[in-house]
């Protein structure tokens, strides 16, 4: 990563020392080819439930993903699930680190971990991409759609992933889960928003079904482009992938367009014409074409259920920041956002 647009790398800190003993040298040195230490460790800065670390030796760089320290709740911080599908897809050419290897072993660093590939390229926060010649920044926008559609079109059965997920039925298992989710964490408290969209959601799922392989949180800093090029040359951040509904996962990244500039890299409010970024109806269009559609049915039911999956997430962070179980500094001020988006989730639900 170029240091002027790749995630910020925060000073070591004293917690982080196991990651540069010899348990971590010994466990790479088994499972990494070409492998030499010492291990210098850093923490990545941002907002990543799993704690994210770059890891320096003498020769090369990895990136090492860990679940976080404390009680965590079932099924979250699944970084084995990360590894799984990014292993498959790199394997099948698509734009993401490979893998060197998977840890269930606590014993090792305290928790389970996996290692990848360090790549270098750029990372973006702001989604108007002001920082880059308004000229390109439409093709930028183009590459995003494009490896979303690629994604969406994988045939996850023929590279393995036939059983990493349950196909059909996306949405209303999601709105159970992150329903059940939402009561069940009591430290974080309610919401009167959520509470009528708990209702609402399961009433008013779409008619008609799919499946493919979903990224789940697929958003502009969640991408590696490439040094120069409007190009993906890597998908992040894989925690919440599972098998689920396309339209579903590309209603979120969409959902930018609804989002304000404050909250996941929203540009509602932003001169799209001016700023030479494509508007929703246009950027609907490239995603319909590259995956043989007519149109996407339901969008805004799409959006609205997104909307308060994404509220449910930051639910969730306030109650591990309650606990003090967050996994970086940033938590606080991601759970200070819940309710006003689960005020904008209500709101979708209106129209």
């Amino acid at each position: 990563m170029s240091e002027d647009n790749a995630m910020a790398v925060a000073p070591a800190a004293p917690a982080q020392q196991e990651l540069s003993g010899e348990n971590l040298a010994r466990w790479m040195k088994a499972n990494v080819d070409g492998f030499a230490g010492p291990i210098q460790a850093e923490r990545f800065a941002g907002g990543q439930s799993n704690p994210t670390y770059r890891l320096t030796t003498p020769t090369r760089s990895y990136v090492l993903r860990r679940k976080p320290a404390g009680v965590l709740l079932k099924g979250a911080h699944a970084v084995e699930r990360e590894a799984c599908v990014m292993g498959a897809l790199h394997g099948a050419g698509f734009p993401v680190p490979r893998i060197h290897g998977l840890c269930m072993d606590e014993s090792v660093i305290g928790s389970w971990f996996y290692v990848m590939e360090m790549m270098e390229g750029r990372i973006f926060w702001d989604a108007t991409l002001s920082m880059i010649p308004a000229a390109e920044r439409g093709a930028y926008f183009d590459a995003m759609n494009a490896t979303l559609a690629q994604l969406h079109c994988v045939d996850y059965q023929s590279i393995g992933l036939g059983d990493f997920g349950r196909p059909g039925a996306y949405v209303e298992r999601q709105v159970r889960r992150w329903s059940k989710q939402y009561f069940e964490d009591e430290a974080a408290g309610r919401n009167a928003h959520m509470d009528l969209l708990v209702d609402w959601l399961p009433r008013n799922i779409p008619a008609g079904d799919e499946t493919s392989i979903v990224h789940g949180d697929y958003r502009i800093d969640n991408l590696m482009f490439h040094p120069t090029e409007p190009r993906v040359i890597a998908v992040l951040d894989w925690e919440l992938s599972t098998l689920g509904h396309p339209l579903a996962d590309f209603a979120y990244h969409a959902m930018m367009y609804r989002m304000p500039p404050d909250i996941l890299g929203g540009i509602m409010g932003v001169d799209l014409a001016a700023s030479c970024l494509p508007d929703e109806a246009a950027y609907v269009r490239s995603y319909c074409q590259r995956t043989g559609r007519q149109d996407v049915a339901d969008l805004d039911y799409y959006v609205a259920f997104n909307m308060f999956r994404f509220a449910a997430i930051l639910h969730g962070i306030r109650g591990r920041v309650i606990r003090g179980t967050a996994a970086s500094a940033e938590g606080a001020a991601l759970a200070s956002r819940f309710e006003r988006v689960a005020e904008l989730a209500w709101g979708q639900a209106q129209k």
